[in-house]
């Protein structure tokens, strides 16, 4: 379904939106909403719906976005003071899936459509269980021993280590499962008994409470690597191999796809020198145009990356958006699926890939642009 516009008349939608008041998210979504000539969209606080206390309208779109970014909200979901705590995200999962599942039923309840399935959700925010439905799919993910609600649950370091040795792991991403943003993340290498060291974002002060840092750091010894672990561990752990990524100018390099109504949109390249790409750690915007002459270059095919996000995307199809990390592997010719977000679309100021259907919106517009053509469709059909 292409996001791009349509003559079709008759009534358009009207969205709610479940999220933060006044959060840049919502923000955003409110600003392409007005600019597709619609109504500002109803705002539905997270709070509200934590605390029974949300409804709908008949006949509302309603579309839901992080949670994020509210400490109060945090507070509820994690039970953690403090937003730049680590711990907690094992009760944030069970909470969150809670609210989002209170959304749905209400939305029903009151005639409204629900653009984010709570089953898809549920498995979004499970790297474990993620990783299992695209791995079903044959969309390709670097090797995981924790892939699937059946994998042995990862209880400490001891564990991870046996994994790792199990099956022929030397380097690995070690994720927290319910994690995001890179929160919780290790990148482990090991290179025989007691050399291994990990570059991670994560602080432990002297009590053992760990913290989100801005700053990458290096781990040198296996002691301060297990004490890590061993702490992370409790809310769950997803570990996968450490893919080899592909390089530009001696930085690191991988995309964030945005994929709207099954359709990859807009695209934005990362680059790190550390093997966290992610641009709140340091990450850097890289030159789309470069990556695409880089794969087309080796032999490879831009369609065909672009492809493979959306048949991950197509393994969540009762979900309007997500945002899928795409890992070029060393060579540019073959690519893999770190991660699939629910919430992956907060790209200011970036607009649509060409032959997208999207080549002048940004991710929010091409989201409100898919949601009036579908709607306008089941018009035509009904009226044909």
């Amino acid at each position: 379904m292409s996001p791009s516009a349509s003559s079709t008349p008759g009534p358009a939608p009207r969205f709610a939106v479940v999220g933060v008041p006044g959060n840049r998210r919502v923000t955003l979504f409110q600003d392409a909403v007005r600019g597709a000539g619609l109504p500002a969209a109803r705002v539905v606080s997270w709070l509200d719906v934590l605390r029974g206390e949300a409804g709908f309208l008949p006949g509302e779109t309603v579309r839901m976005d992080s949670p994020g970014e509210d400490a109060e909200v945090e507070r509820l979901l994690r039970a953690v003071g403090d937003p730049t705590r680590v711990e907690g995200t094992a009760l944030w999962y069970v909470r969150f899936n809670s609210a989002v599942r209170e959304v749905a039923r209400a939305a029903a309840a009151a005639g409204a459509v629900l653009l984010d399935d709570p089953g898809d959700v549920a498995v979004l925010f499970d790297k474990r269980l993620c990783h299992a439905v695209l791995d079903g799919a044959g969309v390709p993910v670097p090797a995981s021993p924790t892939s699937g609600a059946a994998a042995p649950v990862v209880r400490d370091w001891a564990d991870v280590r046996e994994r790792m040795a199990d099956h022929g792991l030397p380097r690995v991403f070690v994720k927290l499962a319910h994690g995001s943003s890179a929160s919780g993340v290790l990148a482990v290498e090991t290179a025989g008994p007691g050399r291994v060291r990990a570059t991670t974002s994560v602080e432990r002060d002297t009590s053992g409470r760990l913290f989100n840092s801005l700053r990458v750091r290096r781990v040198t010894t296996e002691r301060e690597v297990a004490a890590l672990v061993d702490a992370l561990a409790p809310d769950g752990l997803h570990i996968e191999r450490w893919l080899p990524k592909a390089t530009r100018r001696g930085r690191a390099t991988d995309l964030r796809v945005v994929v709207v109504a099954g359709r990859a949109t807009h695209a934005v390249v990362r680059t790190s020198r550390s093997p966290m790409t992610n641009l709140h750690l340091g990450g850097e915007r890289g030159d789309l145009g470069e990556v695409r002459d880089a794969v087309e270059a080796a032999g490879g095919s831009w369609g065909e990356a672009l492809a493979v996000c959306e048949r991950a995307a197509e393994c969540f199809p009762d979900t309007l958006c997500v945002g899928v990390d795409l890992l070029p592997a060393t060579g540019w010719r073959r690519f893999a699926v770190g991660e699939v977000n629910a919430f992956g679309d907060l790209l200011p100021r970036l607009t649509g890939l060409p032959g997208s259907g999207a080549e002048d919106l940004d991710t929010y517009a091409a989201q409100v642009a898919a949601v009036m053509n579908t709607a306008r469709n089941h018009r035509a059909t009904a009226t044909a």
